[in-house]
């Protein structure tokens, strides 16, 4: 019989539509989901003691009667209730964040490899057949592929050709997908990421572009600042050392509770950002009436908020474990920035506030040193 505490739950579920069991409350607890009751004294007359359930219980139960049900991991539920604001035992919420981290893995390496013997491990595992990286999903490649093909219909040249003035071409390379794939790789074990390498991804995410400005600016950045602190010998940004897991797992671990759902939410705003922008560039372009949207898309496409917007169309269907992950990821650019402008003192913050730089709710939330916006 579930105690009177319980019957207080059970009811509260009961008034909003929902029937929970006393067998439930003890999975949920189980799991860190819901917390304990809590001692309330003697009843009196030598009955013993009472129990009663704490605030936060009434609003979890019933989100834990909404989300959470067969098949669904004890990790995602946590993730879903914070989310939506609910009050999930903080140890529990810091555990999700980490469970989602757990979820990045490299196809065909084994546990006590070093770097150099996983990356050969990644590159075996491509060359026999595995996965590689999807650069440009099929739904951006169409609508890249109507653009081009609305401007050369009018007799307008595209990409235009004053974009040419601004591409050196030092470095030309486009990474395939397999070099995609190796380059993330090598990226998430050694948090090292060589400049060259960015512009050739950068290169190779626009596979339509003869001409690329910000990977050309990518690529001649060691030239502009050839004495910069954050550069390393190699030519790689050193903000960040060793397996960035760890790096993720430790915000996951100290970040305050304000700061993880806030990040939460900006990662949720990107992902609105990008679905929104490529249907309303999808209609204008079927109305052939190209206009703001299909402007801020082709913008988008060629600066680093084409990499978040990429991103989000390669995922159908949104995904807790994904949410988490840009929200540390989110967290983690933030910490690098400001690093970044303390060790690199006249950074071009301005540029940063350029539309389509980055998505809206990322740029809000980086809370980026103030600079007058580009033009």
């Amino acid at each position: 019989m579930p105690s009177r505490a319980d019957q207080q739950l059970i009811e509260h579920a009961r008034e909003h539509g929902f029937t929970v069991t006393g067998k439930q409350l003890s999975r949920w607890r189980r799991h860190g989901l819901l917390p304990a009751n809590v001692h309330g004294g003697g009843l009196g007359r030598g009955r013993g003691s009472t129990s009663q359930p704490v605030a936060a219980s009434f609003p979890l139960v019933l989100g834990l009667a909404q989300l959470s049900g067969r098949g669904k991991r004890p990790a995602d539920v946590a993730l879903a209730l914070f989310g939506e604001g609910l009050p999930v035992p903080e140890p529990t919420v810091r555990a999700a964040f980490q469970a989602a981290v757990d979820t990045i893995r490299l196809p065909g390496t084994e546990p006590g490899q070093d770097v150099d013997e996983k990356l050969d491990a990644v590159d075996s595992y491509i060359g026999g057949g595995g996965q590689a990286a999807v650069m440009v999903p099929a739904r951006a490649r169409r609508v890249d592929e109507q653009i081009a093909e609305f401007f050369e219909s009018a007799g307008v040249p595209w990409p235009p050709k004053e974009l040419a003035q601004f591409d050196e071409h030092l470095g030309d390379e486009r990474m395939t997908p397999k070099g995609a794939a190796l380059f993330a790789a090598d990226a998430l074990l050694t948090g090292s990421t060589p400049l060259p390498r960015i512009g050739a991804l950068l290169r190779g995410v626009a596979p339509g572009l003869d001409v690329n400005p910000i990977a050309s600016l990518v690529e001649t950045t060691v030239r502009d600042v050839s004495h910069s602190p954050v550069l390393g010998p190699d030519d790689s940004l050193t903000l960040l050392t060793g397996d960035v897991r760890s790096i993720l797992r430790t915000l996951a671990a100290t970040a305050s509770p304000e700061d993880l759902f806030a990040a939460w939410h900006a990662a949720q705003g990107v992902r609105s950002w990008a679905l929104d922008l490529c249907a309303r560039t999808e209609a204008e372009l079927a109305a052939r009436t190209p206009g703001e949207a299909t402007m801020e898309w082709w913008v988008t496409r060629q600066l680093p908020a084409g990499l978040p917007l990429l991103e989000e169309l390669r995922t159908r269907h949104e995904k807790v474990t994904s949410t988490a992950l840009s929200a540390l990821g989110l967290l983690l650019q933030r910490e690098r920035f400001s690093e970044l402008d303390r060790l690199q003192p006249g950074c071009q913050w301005d540029l940063v506030q350029t539309r389509g730089f980055l998505p809206p709710a990322a740029r809000d939330f980086l809370d980026l040193p103030s600079g007058a916006p580009a033009g």
